[in-house]
């Protein structure tokens, strides 16, 4: 004889698993695949079943429902974090402060499962215009959640990744203002470099500067510089590491030496000449005033040393930038003024655009694209054709600027 089927108060017959409360509510009770029962609510039938249909779903497509209710975004960044075995701590201290300083105490709390593609673009939205962050800050960003999502689908906890896209979007708006690159024409960097010979209060920082101008290198990379890293007869600088001021768990900043980030890193740079009298004369200055005394993760022999014989820091290097553009500003400013005539002043900039300066005057005057990526470093190629494309636009406006007057007339 067939089991009566059970029925609700309305006479509507009940399915495996449901059934209907006293206080007129409906429930499902299930089993997962762990072997825990687990219950969902509703307070109609229809209800019910539509939450029973989703379930199910999750359960067809490899999702567990359950897990993923429980976590927050805070909790899969930490599980995607300290499974990135291949990331420098340098790398990892960055994104760790990024993420801590941004997402985890607003966007992380959020529950994994509920997150949406809009979620993710109105917190994006939220860092550009509210919190007044720079592409470069979102960019980081997004390059920590993306992923950290991508392994919540893998883990069959959300269905799709709500990240993919945002980006994109996001590019595509008003807010969005990639910083450019800024390098400084031949005029202002002559009126800079003429300035640091000129000026007692500068001409100690002659040297580095003249570094950074007449190789590309990164700022790490040149203050990370040892005695041996230069093969004064052949006149070639070996680039095999850099130094990186990397923050601790609580934030405190301390000096560390890390290997590139990309084998592209690994190089070599030809000495031109003015670099190689740069390297003499701080090698005279030392000679007199004694050698660098410090010694970081093992490295010591240090090119550019301070006054007390410790290694330059990056911080300290682009403040006496500021305050010598901020100087020869004002000298020049009261110079033009005396002599009726229009100041050349200076941007305010750092080292990394003397970097750019340096791969700027490169272009101009080299064609070989794969020359130029090797010794700047560069990993992908797209970034050395991206300024070889800039410096062939700004010499194509001059060459016609020169023209004018000679072709019509």
């Amino acid at each position: 004889m067939a089991a009566k089927a059970r029925k609700d108060k309305k006479g509507y017959a009940l399915r495996t698993g449901e059934c209907q409360r006293k206080d007129g509510r409906y429930s499902y009770s299930y089993t997962d695949r762990g072997g825990v029962r687990h219950s969902i609510y509703a307070k109609t039938l229809v209800d019910l079943r539509a939450r029973e249909k989703t379930l199910q779903r999750a359960y067809d497509e490899g999702i567990d429902p359950v897990k993923a209710a429980r976590l927050t975004i805070n909790d899969m960044y930490d599980r995607y974090i300290s499974q990135k075995f291949d990331l420098k701590e340098t790398t990892r201290s960055n994104y760790k402060y990024m993420y801590n300083h941004f997402v985890r105490d607003t966007f992380g709390k959020q529950k994994l499962q509920s997150v949406r593609f809009s979620d993710v673009k109105q917190f994006y939205i939220s860092i550009l215009k509210e919190d007044k962050m720079k592409a470069n800050t979102l960019e980081s960003i997004h390059t920590q959640l993306h992923p950290a999502f991508q392994m919540a689908v893998r883990d069959g906890l959300i269905r799709m990744n709500p990240s993919d896209g945002v980006m994109a979007e996001i590019k595509k708006s008003k807010l969005w203002e990639k910083p450019k690159r800024h390098a400084l024409t031949v005029p202002q960097q002559k009126a800079f470099m003429d300035f640091l010979k000129e000026d007692k209060d500068y001409e100690g920082w002659l040297p580095v500067i003249t570094v950074l101008l007449g190789t590309g290198m990164r700022i790490g990379e040149c203050l990370g510089l040892r005695w041996e890293d230069l093969d004064f007869k052949n006149r070639m600088i070996s680039v095999n590491h850099n130094l990186t001021d990397r923050p601790d768990d609580n934030g405190k900043c301390g000096k560390h030496i890390q290997s590139p980030k990309t084998a592209a890193g690994n190089r070599t740079i030809p000495m031109i000449e003015e670099v190689f009298q740069a390297f003499l004369t701080e090698y005279e200055i030392q000679s007199c005033l004694g050698f660098c005394e410090e010694e970081i993760d093992g490295y010591s022999g240090f090119v550019f040393s301070t006054s007390r014989h410790t290694v330059y820091s990056a911080a300290a290097v682009n403040n006496a930038i500021h305050r010598a553009v901020s100087a020869y500003n004002k000298k020049e400013t009261a110079r033009a003024m005396k002599e009726d005539r229009e100041a050349l002043l200076l941007p305010d900039f750092s080292a990394h655009n003397l970097r750019h300066t340096f791969c700027t005057r490169f272009c101009e005057n080299e064609t070989n694209l794969k020359v130029i990526q090797d010794i700047m470093g560069h990993a992908d190629i797209s970034t050395t054709m991206d300024i070889y494309a800039e410096a062939t636009e700004e010499t194509k406006k001059k060459v016609l600027t020169n023209l004018e007057g000679k072709i019509i007339i």
